[in-house]
């Protein structure tokens, strides 16, 4: 590759996918593109690729596997020189006992309770969701009515080693869930997503790779309401890890309800997908224009920034 300004420094940047999915899922196609307007460099490779050792910068987009290499993936994540988002942020938040963090600093979300493996689980009334606490793409997470069919699938996780997080069916999830984006710290664009799982004791339907259940999304333009409490949400969770809000490269708060009940349902951290597809097309370019900003502000704050390499 030639560079226009060899007398810069260009950081080796790779977007990290996993082996199912080494390019992405497709949604974030325009990436490498708006880096590029910005003179950042990037490419894809799957998050295990040895070579991701020896970019100078990593960010997380589709590493959708890492479910079932935990350990793995954690300790990569150490290895590599800067992730985004950063180490500790992925170790937290791979964890969706997360959630009680966020509801202690006040967050509203959905009640969750987590039983790790051989402990007694306990189920509210009525209709729940089961599924592990560490997981992505709805993998695992089934509704259930029938309490020995609930007891039967918490007991299958554990007897996997997983912890189980047991939530009451909200029926307001009917109505779709609102993704919430934010870049760099700041609100960014919003989408809907459409009910994921199926009626009780049925599995989602997932994609030909089987690392994500297909969903059905679409544009949205969510009351200021909704903004303040993915907000809320991101505050809660720089104040827990000690860190800026604006170090986070990319958040999606995932809420149900209105502007009057609104509930925190997860806060993605790790790599989660972005709605770009949702955007028509000038709105697509300016808010990729903005990642492409908030990831130049990450570099500049790890001391990758264009001058930072250069001889006097």
């Amino acid at each position: 590759m030639k560079l226009a300004r060899p007398d810069l420094f260009h950081p080796r940047i790779v977007l990290a996918g996993c082996p199912a999915l080494p390019a992405g899922d497709g949604d974030d196609d325009g990436l490498v593109a708006a880096l590029r307007q910005h003179g950042l460099h990037a490419r894809w490779l799957s998050w295990d690729d040895p070579e991701t050792l020896d970019a100078d910068a990593v960010i997380l987009r589709a590493a959708w596997d890492y479910i079932d290499r935990l350990d793995e993936f954690l300790a990569w994540t150490r290895r590599v020189r800067n992730l985004l988002n950063a180490p500790k942020v992925v170790a937290w938040n791979t964890d969706k006992r997360y959630l009680a963090d966020l509801a202690k600093a006040g967050v509203t979300t959905v009640p969750s309770r987590f039983f790790a493996p051989g402990e007694n689980v306990r189920l509210p009334a009525g209709e729940v969701v089961v599924k592990p606490a560490v997981g992505a793409g709805s993998i695992g997470a089934q509704r259930f009515t029938d309490p020995d069919t609930a007891h039967a699938h918490a007991a299958a996780l554990q007897a996997e080693g997983r912890t189980v997080l047991v939530q009451p069916y909200d029926p307001r999830i009917e109505d779709g869930e609102t993704a919430l984006v934010f870049l760099g710290g700041r609100q960014s664009h919003a989408f809907t997503k459409a009910p994921m799982l199926p009626r009780p004791g049925k599995a989602p339907v997932f994609d030909e790779s089987g690392t994500y259940a297909e969903e059905t999304l679409a544009a949205a333009d969510p009351d200021f309401e909704l903004w303040e409490v993915g907000q809320a949400a991101l505050a809660a969770a720089a104040g827990h890890l000690g860190i800026d809000v604006g170090e986070l490269l990319y958040a999606r708060v995932d809420v149900i309800g209105d502007r009057r009940d609104a509930h925190v349902l997860e806060l993605e951290l790790v790599e989660p997908s972005l709605g770009w597809r949702q955007l028509d097309k000038t709105t697509r370019t300016r808010q990729q224009r903005k990642f492409a900003l908030a990831v130049e502000s990450a570099l500049d704050r790890l001391g990758l920034g264009p001058l930072s390499h250069r001889r006097p």
